[in-house]
């Protein structure tokens, strides 16, 4: 039996790993094609939006790499070597209290929102209150210094953008927390199941490092490599008149850019350079794109599900895609 367990334990670990391979190879086969193709075809082809396609998608991607690679590098680091059980130590028991808490610890402890849904699970193993847990799994990929300095560099000019998104970010992740005390109930949260892990020393943990590493650069920059192409085909194939008409109706901008944000899932340490193509937005719309995708997108709703349920991913990321939306329309009423 222990055998077999092992060979099933394999072949999932083998099929986990094709699948980050076939992650990175998007991100390579893109990039390259792009760069080399890109010329090529757009002779062939006679069109010029090929080649302000492709310019938009590599300036995103080169831009966007580098907070993306120092981002995945600072989430290993903490998986790899910082116990979880440290985070219970420094929160309050009171619930109320360890929320800020919590959301303010996101600012020092950052991670990209992949890794967030598992940290946050740990959190809750080692009898960190809920609500706790899910404030720094929403306040980590959002508020960290990685993807405030991502931002001050996408909006060059314009340092309001990112105090804009630090203070929403923070606000929605507080929010949430507390609003968890109040109207949470535990049938719908399934709380994850304790896994025995065990570190050797020394080279176990930089080989869990070099592990999460990989993971999360390749996973991340497939996604990154997704959003850049849609962000480029977006600003290449729609009339300026179309973004003239949401750009009319405020409210109307700020929900269609929170509602690619979760369709797009473009890495925190990645999106305000997307954000910061989406031009025919408004600066509220595009602080809302930073904001909501963070908290909720594709396949943070999928890992949410996975460890949590589906009942709870239904109800938190509807929740916080709604709380998100409002704290923008105040904040950027406000600083923007």
């Amino acid at each position: 039996m222990k055998s077999k367990g092992c060979s099933v334990a394999d072949g999932s670990g083998r099929r986990r790993r094709a699948g980050t391979g076939a992650v990175g190879s998007v991100l390579v086969g893109a990039v390259v094609v792009a760069v080399l193709a890109g010329p090529w075809a757009e002779r062939l082809s006679g069109l010029a939006a090929l080649g302000a396609w492709r310019t938009l998608l590599v300036a995103i991607v080169v831009q966007g790499v580098p907070f993306l690679l120092l981002g995945t590098v600072v989430s290993a680091a903490i998986g790899a070597f910082v116990p979880a059980r440290a985070f219970s130590k420094i929160l309050p028991r009171n619930p109320v209290l360890a929320v800020p808490v919590a959301g303010a610890a996101g600012v020092v402890l950052p991670g990209c929102e992949c890794a967030s849904v598992p940290v946050a699970g740990s959190l809750m193993r080692r009898g960190v209150a809920p609500a706790a847990a899910l404030t720094f799994l929403l306040a980590a990929p959002a508020v960290n210094p990685v993807v405030l300095v991502s931002t001050v560099i996408a909006f060059p000019g314009k340092p309001e953008m990112a105090a804009a998104r630090f203070g929403a970010s923070l606000v929605t992740s507080v929010v949430m927390g507390w609003l968890w005390i109040r109207w949470g109930r535990e049938e719908w949260l399934r709380l994850p199941v304790r896994h025995a892990q065990q570190h050797a020393p020394g080279a176990g943990r930089l080989e869990a490092f070099r592990r999460g590493l990989q993971h999360d650069f390749l996973q991340a920059g497939g996604f990154l490599v997704i959003g850049a192409m849609a962000a480029a085909t977006f600003n290449v194939l729609v009339p300026p008149s179309v973004l003239e008409a949401f750009s009319g109706s405020p409210w109307l901008g700020v929900l269609v850019a929170a509602a690619l944000a979760v369709l797009l899932s473009v890495c925190s340490e990645a999106d305000a350079f997307v954000a910061a193509s989406f031009t025919g937005f408004s600066p509220t719309a595009r602080l809302a794109f930073m904001v909501v995708g963070p908290m909720v997108d594709m396949k943070l709703i999928a890992l949410q599900s996975g460890a949590f349920g589906r009942a709870f991913a239904v109800r938190f990321c509807a929740a916080t895609f709604v709380v998100a939306i409002l704290c923008c329309a105040l904040v950027g009423g406000v600083l923007l």
